[in-house]
């Protein structure tokens, strides 16, 4: 039986939204998860935190009319329950189950799928270039982008596919023109939206360094190279090369303010250096990172301000909500980016996470050398980034 093809329920369930769980999350409540995907999806991705209580039954121990007594009483009756699934069917058909049992219970609406439909924008409150900086952040994978506003012209670095139409409605919101998107490299854990920008006008923007690695629309795209600079407004975007994580790895800095590291460095770790080359490339890879990191990027001002491609669970928000640190805290906080070349290499390769679902199809389809249709893109970047070098946070260490 499919796991979304349930009649409805006969006793009336309630309803929440992912927008309105998240706001109970970060509002400090606890909350009590009941996760009825299949133990194997619930392993690689599930909703996490300090003040979340996750529990994960199948939903087909809820298809007997006589559900197990060990079934319901791990299930708490003395406090709410929000049910989740895939995509909102399964779990509404549970919710209703346990309804009529008497358990205050409501559903998660479109399930996972709904939560990775979230994507908040909050002001990168120290970013002192011109313009307003505002800094995307999708909570399901920890991805993030970043969209520069300056006298009427926008430009958004690190979009995704997924929300092309969310980046253009608010440039005109905010009383701009989307004149460019820039990828900072050829991305392993969901579908870059750069290409679909350009159909719509805005002009696309790939590292030049990345071609090589098969990329099949390089001709119809602006290919930066190091040190070529784009306007927008008063603002200008300079092109860092930055290799490590990828050969192709840019990074861009946001009129002197922000450098946006894609996944070269993040708030809480360093990129993790096996993505390209596998397991047999990435000591040559690390040593390369060290050194970006070394000569290009902390060698920037102290009061530059770094923001990555992705954030973590064990990743700590700013002040003003934002992933972002200056280059003189990650110092101060984080003694890999002091080791030598060798103690570096010997720590990154030590705790690699698993390498991120469907990461062969989905750097097969940024080259363009695969073709999936929206709904076939959206499923293939479900589930965590795992672009950091780290399982825990290297920050405070």
């Amino acid at each position: 039986m499919n796991a979304e093809d349930f009649p409805a329920p006969d006793a009336d369930v309630e309803t929440t939204t992912p927008d309105a769980l998240k706001d109970r999350l970060d509002s400090g409540e606890d909350v009590t998860l009941l996760d009825t995907r299949m133990q194997s999806d619930y392993d690689e991705w599930h909703i996490d935190g300090e003040n979340v209580t996750s529990i994960n039954v199948p939903y087909f121990h809820f298809l007997d009319e006589a559900i197990a007594a060990d079934v319901l009483d791990s299930i708490p009756s003395d406090e709410h329950v929000t049910v989740l699934c895939a995509k909102g069917g399964a779990s509404e058909y549970v919710a209703g189950t346990l309804v009529e049992r008497g358990y205050d219970v409501d559903h998660l609406e479109d399930g996972m799928n709904g939560w990775a439909s979230i994507y908040d924008r909050e002001t990168v409150s120290r970013y002192d270039g011109a313009g307003t900086l505002y800094q995307y952040q999708r909570p399901s994978s920890g991805c993030l982008g970043y969209l520069l506003v300056s006298d009427g012209e926008a430009a958004i670095v690190d979009p995704l596919r997924a929300f092309t139409d969310r980046y253009l409605a608010d440039a005109i919101d905010l009383g701009a023109d989307l004149v460019y998107a820039l990828d900072t490299h050829i991305h392993a854990d969901h579908i870059s939206g750069v290409r679909e920008l350009d159909d719509e006008g805005v002009e696309g923007v790939i590292p030049g360094a990345s071609v090589d690695r098969g990329v099949t629309y390089a001709d119809e795209l602006t290919n930066a190279e190091a040190g070529d600079v784009f306007t927008v407004g008063a603002a200008e975007i300079e092109t860092v090369y930055t290799p490590g994580h990828t050969t192709g790895m840019t990074s861009y800095l946001l009129d002197g303010s922000l450098l946006t590291t894609g996944d070269g460095l993040f708030i809480e770790s360093v990129a993790r250096p096996d993505l390209e080359e596998g397991d047999e490339g990435a000591p040559d890879a690390a040593r390369l990172l060290h050194e970006t990191l070394q000569e290009r990027v902390l060698s920037l001002p102290d009061d530059t301000l770094v923001g990555g491609a992705h954030f973590s669970d064990a990743a700590v928000a700013a002040d003003d909500g934002t992933y972002t640190a200056t280059i003189g805290e990650l110092q101060d906080g984080m003694d890999a980016l002091s080791m030598d070349t060798d103690d570096f290499v010997e720590l990154i390769l030590a705790d690699m996470p698993p390498r991120p679902a469907n990461h062969e199809e989905i750097i097969a389809t940024n080259l363009g050398q695969r073709a999936v249709d929206d709904d076939e893109a959206f499923s293939m970047e479900l589930g965590p980034n795992n672009c950091a070098a780290s399982q825990e946070s290297l920050a405070g260490d």
